[in-house]
C-alpha cells in the first residue's frame, strides 16, 4: 500500500514526520509524493496560528479529494489540541494526536481492518519523555536535525503550544552522547540541535543546556554544533559564556523576541524587558562580531495600539538582528491572550506584517553587506548551495560534495 505524509509548521513536525514515515516504510509500504495518488494520507498539522490550522485543513481536503477511498490520518499539534473540530470533519477517517504519534501504524492498520473512526489522543501533560530519540531527521541530506528536547514548561499568554507538546522532556545526555559520536563516525560535519524551547534543556533531568553543549564538545568530527530557538532569560551566564567564545558552536542563535513593546511584552508574559533582551544581543555581538541574530515577531496583540507598534518598529529597525521572523496574532484556543479584549483589526495587522517583512528584507540585505570580504565556514547543502556557519545561504558551484565543511569568502 501507498502512504504520503504532508508535514505543516515547524522543524519539529518535519522530526516527528521522519518517525512517522519510518514506522511504515518498515512495514512494507511504499511512500509516495502527497501530490499522487496513495492508500493512506496522513497530514502532520501546525496549530500556532490560524494560518496553520487553515492550511492543515486545506491538506486534508486535498487529500480526499485525490482519492476519496484513501485513509486520511490527522496527528500532530491541532490534532492534540482540538481534535473535536477535526474529527467533525467528513475528510477525516482518524485523529491522533502528539501523544500517540509513535502508533500511528498500527492505529492505520485496525482502522483498515474495522472502518470505524476514531480520535485517538491522550492527555499530553503525562509525557514523561522523548519517544522514538534514535531516529534522526537528515535534513538537505548534510545536516541531521537532532531532537534533544520537546515540550516547553513557560506558558506565555499568546502561545498554545505547551498544551500541544506538553511539559518539557529531555534526552538524557549519555544518549545524545551516542547519537552524536555516531554521527560524527557517519562523516557529518555539522549538527544541529533542536527542541520545542531548547534552552528549556535538561530541566527534567537535574542538567543543562549548557552541561550537555561541554560534553558533546569532546566528539572529534563535529565541526560546528547549531542551536535552535532560545528564550533569553533561560540563557545562564555559563551558557551565554560558552556560546561567544566556543568556535565550535555556530555563530547564529535565534533568540525569539516577539515584541519591541515593553506593554506588549508584559502582557505576553515574556518575563524581560526589551532593554534586557538588547543587552544579550550587545555581548554577543560585542564577543561574536559575525554572529547572526534572528528574532521572532508577533505583531497585532490584543490592545497593541499605533503607538506600540511604532516603539515595536523602532526596536526593532535599531538592534542588528540579521532577520525577523514575523507572524500576524491570532486567538489560540486556551491561551490567556484569546480571552483578552480591544483585539487589533485584521487589515491593522495585515498592514503591520507588510511593513516588518519589509524591514526584514531590508536586514538580510544589511547583514550580507556586512559579510562581504569575510572567511567563513559552510557546510555544503549540494554542489551547489552552502550554508555559511552564520546561517548565509549562498548558491555557489564548486568541488565540494553534500555535508563538505568548506571555507568560504563571501
Amino acid at each position: 500500500m501507498k502512504v504520503a505524509v504532508k508535514t505543516l509548521g515547524c522543524r519539529m513536525n518535519q522530526f516527528d514526520t521522519s518517525l512517522i514515515t519510518e514506522q511504515f516504510v518498515k512495514n512494507g509500504y511504499t511512500r509516495v509524493s502527497f501530490e499522487e495518488l496513495a492508500d493512506i494520507y496522513i497530514v502532520n498539522t501546525c496549530t500556532v496560528t490560524s494560518g496553520g490550522d487553515r492550511a492543515s485543513r486545506q491538506a486534508i481536503y486535498q487529500a480526499k479529494r485525490k482519492n476519496p477511498n484513501a485513509v486520511v490520518v490527522a496527528t500532530g499539534c491541532y490534532a492534540q489540541v482540538k481534535p473535536k473540530d477535526l474529527v467533525e470533519l467528513d475528510e477525516v477517517d482518524l485523529v491522533v494526536g502528539n501523544t500517540h504519534r509513535g502508533e500511528i501504524l498500527k492505529i492505520v492498520e485496525e482502522f483498515l481492518e474495522k472502518r470505524e473512526k476514531r480520535s485517538v489522543v491522550g492527555e499530553i501533560f503525562r509525557e514523561k519523555e522523548v519517544k522514538d530519540f534514535d531516529t534522526v531527521l537528515y535534513f538537505e541530506n548534510s545536516r541531521p536535525f537532532l531532537k534533544i528536547q520537546e515540550g516547553c514548561n513557560k506558558f506565555c499568554s499568546f502561545c498554545v503550544i505547551p498544551f500541544a507538546r506538553g511539559k518539557v522532556r529531555s534526552v538524557p545526555e549519555d544518549k545524545v552522547l551516542e547519537q552524536v559520536r555516531s554521527l560524527a563516525e557517519a562523516g557529518f560535519k555539522e549538527v544541529v540541535l533542536s527542541g520545542t524551547q531548547l534552552s528549556q534543556y535538561g530541566w527534567d533531568l537535574g542538567s543543562s543546556l549548557y552541561k550537555l553543549l561541554n560534553r558533546l564538545l569532546s566528539v572529534k568530527g563535529i565541526e560546528l554544533f547549531r542551536l535552535s530557538s532560545m528564550h533569553i532569560k533561560e540563557i545562564g551566564r555559563e551558557l551565554l559564556g560558552l556560546m561567544v567564545s566556543e568556535e565550535r558552536i555556530a555563530p547564529h542563535f535565534h533568540l525569539s523576541l516577539q515584541s519591541g513593546s515593553d506593554k506588549i511584552l508584559s502582557l505576553m508574559e515574556r518575563g524581560y524587558t526589551k532593554e534586557e533582551f538588547l543587552r544579550v544581543v550587545e555581548f554577543i555581538l560585542s564577543k561574536r562580531g559575525i554572529t547572526a541574530i534572528g528574532t521572532d515577531v508577533i505583531v497585532g496583540f490584543p490592545s497593541e495600539s499605533d503607538r506600540d507598534f511604532e516603539e515595536s518598529y523602532k526596536f526593532l529597525e535599531e538592534t542588528p538582528f540579521a532577520y525577523l521572523h514575523v507572524f500576524p496574532y491570532s486567538d489560540r484556543p486556551l491561551t490567556k491572550a484569546s480571552k483578552m479584549g480591544d483585539k487589533v483589526k485584521e487589515s491593522v495587522k495585515r498592514e503591520r506584517v507588510r511593513l516588518l517583512r519589509e524591514l526584514d528584507a531590508e536586514k538580510r540585505e544589511k547583514f550580507l553587506k556586512a559579510n562581504r570580504g569575510k572567511r567563513l565556514r559552510a557546510v555544503a547543502l549540494s554542489s551547489e548551495r552552502l550554508l555559511t556557519e552564520n546561517y548565509i545561504d549562498l548558491h555557489r558551484r564548486g568541488n565540494w560534495k553534500s555535508g563538505d565543511l568548506v571555507e568560504v569568502i563571501i
